[in-house]
């Protein structure tokens, strides 16, 4: 492909290499491989699930952790906008009738008194229409209701990120998901008084972010008794990929510039990868419950979280042993645990040292899996490897060969499903931070159709951050409670029991 001088120029600006625009231009042409399924990760296989006894157990090996002065982050991807959770409320406001007649309208406005945001609409009802939402809705006038509540003049829900709406009632007050990620971390990731929390933020919602969590954290802090450090990231404009014409060749502004997209989520292993800690928490920011509720997600943090530390105390100890010269003896042992507590299967390859060195001296994680209820989302499979070993993986319903129905059969039969609960450690034996984008599997990223200004084109994703961005790492599925996992991906489902 010709690129001109503007486009030479477009690139620097970006920081992006011309052989990267090459290489997505050609996965364009060639499309990404299906990855060669085993099975569905299930109980017993692949899918570990603690008992009473062993939970206490865990529970204490974190707190020992904790205590031992080790840097604990917690990681939250909150650069999404609000807007599709309120795709039926704008479809409501556009609409040729004006009366809620859908469910999902109806739903809404009969329940609207529930809502967080309540008092804060009605004070933006009053000054832009001189009535509340009551005198409103009794008039018949229900856009007036929707309309205060997505647009700029109003709350501005429409364009705002999800970590700052309005999520839950309090006695002192509403509070957002940016707000109970903070107490969070004072529940379960603070160490030596203090709470590292990081959130990665899309451009234009930075300032107003840093605005939002200034004006809270020290309420926060006084109320846990800790001091907080918080931190922000963008996603980075070198992790933007090309978007290309249905025929491959790249997609066109009207002023003749080369159109780029944010690479989804898998781009923020870089971000990821600059954060300076032991261990790293990543949850989502729209998964989020009160106070009331908190104690169970805070006690399977902590499982999950000492899980991780143990399985990492026995790698680094095997490690060390084979910096000394382990014993075929020794050798067996580890084998052993790659193969049961890794779940890695060599699959034919020879175990031996070097092999086992491999796959102990990677970055780790621990990933919460809930019973699937048929909410859409990546599952838990056991994959086959680039080297050809087996192990455990969190797929995309796009990596999976549809026409291959024994793979869809384990697929819509898989009893578990990912609520993006994980937590990671990041640093080998000797302490040093892991360089996470050389574990990266760099074929299994997905193309998606969008269309800009009319205008079809094939959108370019980049190995997702819990998929194939993490596919080089050792990792373990522990089965966690449902009650852990409360999205919010429509504005109704903040009327769910879960929210109120």
């Amino acid at each position: 492909m010709m690129l001109s001088q503007q486009d030479l120029k477009q690139l620097a600006q970006k920081g992006i290499a011309e052989q990267q625009i090459e290489t997505q231009l050609g996965q364009f042409k060639t499309g990404f491989p299906f990855l060669k399924l085993e099975a569905a990760a299930a109980i017993g296989n692949g899918i570990f699930v603690p008992k009473d006894g062993e939970r206490q157990k865990y529970v204490e090996a974190w707190q020992q952790y904790k205590a031992a002065g080790k840097k604990v982050v917690k990681f939250v991807p909150a650069s999404g906008a609000a807007s599709r959770m309120f795709k039926d409320m704008f479809a409501f406001v556009d609409a040729d009738y004006d009366v809620p007649t859908t469910d999902f309208e109806k739903k809404f406005f009969d329940n609207i008194g529930k809502f967080a945001f309540y008092a804060e609409l009605d004070a933006a009802c009053q000054k832009n229409n001189g009535k509340s939402i009551q005198a409103l809705v009794a008039e018949g006038n229900f856009k007036a209701v929707a309309a205060n509540m997505l647009k700029a003049e109003g709350l501005n829900y429409g364009q705002l990120p999800k970590g700052l709406l309005l999520f839950h009632n309090y006695q002192e007050g509403p509070r957002t998901p940016m707000e109970e990620h903070l107490v969070e971390g004072a529940l379960y990731a603070a160490t030596n008084g203090e709470a590292h929390v990081h959130f990665t933020v899309s451009h234009e919602h930075m300032e107003l972010f840093k605005q939002k969590v200034a004006q809270k954290v020290d309420f926060y802090a006084q109320k846990y008794g800790i001091h907080y450090d918080i931190s922000f990231s963008e996603q980075k404009p070198s992790t933007d990929t090309i978007a290309a014409n249905p025929d491959g060749t790249p997609f066109r502004n009207s002023d003749g510039s080369l159109l780029f997209r944010p690479g989804g989520h898998g781009a923020l292993i870089e971000n990821l990868n600059e954060i300076d800690a032991d261990v790293i928490f990543v949850k989502n920011i729209d998964n989020v419950v009160p106070d009331r509720l908190k104690p169970e997600t805070v006690l399977w943090k902590q499982i999950i979280a000492g899980v991780l530390v143990t399985l990492q105390q026995k790698a680094f100890e095997y490690l060390r042993l084979l910096d000394a010269g382990a014993t075929d003896a020794q050798l067996q042992e580890m084998a052993e645990f790659v193969e049961k507590c890794l779940c890695t299967n060599p699959k034919g390859q020879k175990v031996d040292a070097a092999y086992l060195r491999t796959k102990l001296n990677r970055p780790m994680r621990v990933c919460g899996v809930v019973k699937n209820v048929g909410e859409p989302g990546g599952g838990p499979f056991l994959t086959y490897n680039q080297d050809g070993t087996v192990s455990l993986q969190i797929l995309e319903s796009s990596q999976i060969d549809k026409s291959n129905k024994e793979y869809m059969e384990m697929f819509t039969k898989g009893t578990h499903f990912n609520p993006v609960d994980l937590v990671c450690a990041v640093k080998d034996y000797k302490g040093n931070a892991f360089d996470l984008p050389k574990f990266v599997d760099p074929t299994t990223g997905f193309i998606s159709q969008k269309s800009k200004s009319g205008k079809e084109l094939q959108a370019l994703e980049l190995p997702g951050l819990w998929n194939g961005a993490m596919s080089n790492w050792s990792t373990v599925f522990v089965e966690v409670p449902l009650a852990t996992f409360n999205p919010v991906k429509t504005v109704n489902d903040l009327l769910r029991d879960q929210h109120q």
